[in-house]
């Protein structure tokens, strides 16, 4: 598999960077992301990851286009509302990248269908708004060995976390009880936008190896006083999901 001229021309400015680099692109172009949800986090992330050449996203969601969902779901636009999330959202990443394939699944990811989703794919990039889901997606990440880059938003708040199973801590090793879940999640638009840019720097330099991965570490933004704290996690070994890997 090659870079055709175009692909190196699109992709210019991060094959430039002396780090990166023709082979880094190439590693892009075969890779494939699962992007679990596209809602604020996931619609940012997904724009980024099909710009930058990864080979083929997965986008999986159950949901439709609603007027209340454009303040911070920039794939999307006045004419979509009623329209199932990922057919909108697929048609509008084919049209910022027709070198990449997206696959769109209209779907909730439920415990039954989480590990048949993950197939095939080398990363999963969490674009949820719900922990019940976000720890099915862990579990299963756990159990396959699939990284999954764990972004969440609340108000003014973000978190950001990479998971590398059998390396670092779980999404339960962090979040031990459940917690509750509010029905419907406020926040401010432009906060989505920045954790999910973020998710998807992590899920390039997983695939690539470039840079480091944000791991063993949580990242809260504090978009009130723009604010910027890390806290170091540490793997549990009585972690009912990880413990024992």
């Amino acid at each position: 598999m090659e870079l055709s001229p175009k692909e190196i021309e699109r992709y210019d400015r991060q094959i430039s960077i002396s780090s990166f680099g023709i082979e880094a692109q190439l590693k892009l172009k075969r890779a494939a992301v699962l992007v679990a949800g596209v809602g604020g986090l996931g619609s940012a992330a997904a724009i980024y990851l099909a710009a930058a050449g990864v080979g083929r996203l997965r986008l999986v969601d159950h949901g439709e286009v609603e007027l209340s969902n454009l303040n911070r779901q920039v794939l999307y636009s006045v004419e979509d509302v009623g329209k199932p999330k990922v057919s909108a959202a697929a048609k509008r990443l084919r049209a910022l990248n027709p070198e990449i394939e997206v696959e769109a699944i209209g779907e909730r990811i439920t415990e039954s269908n989480i590990h048949g989703l993950l197939k095939g794919v080398d990363v999963v990039v969490d674009g949820q708004d719900n922990f019940k889901t976000r720890f099915i997606i862990n579990r299963a990440c756990v159990e396959e060995s699939k990284p999954f880059v764990y972004g969440a938003v609340y108000g003014f708040e973000g978190r950001l976390m990479t998971i590398i199973p059998g390396k670092t801590p779980c999404l339960r090793c962090l979040i031990p009880r459940d917690p509750e879940e509010p029905s419907k999640v406020p926040t401010i638009g432009s906060l989505p936008g920045l954790v999910g840019s973020l998710e998807a720097l992590e899920a390039i330099k997983l695939i690539t190896g470039v840079g480091k991965p944000f791991t063993n570490k949580l990242l809260i933004i504090d978009g009130a006083e723009t604010a910027f704290y890390i806290i170091d996690v540490k793997r549990d070994p009585k972690c009912p999901v990880c413990g024992g890997k």
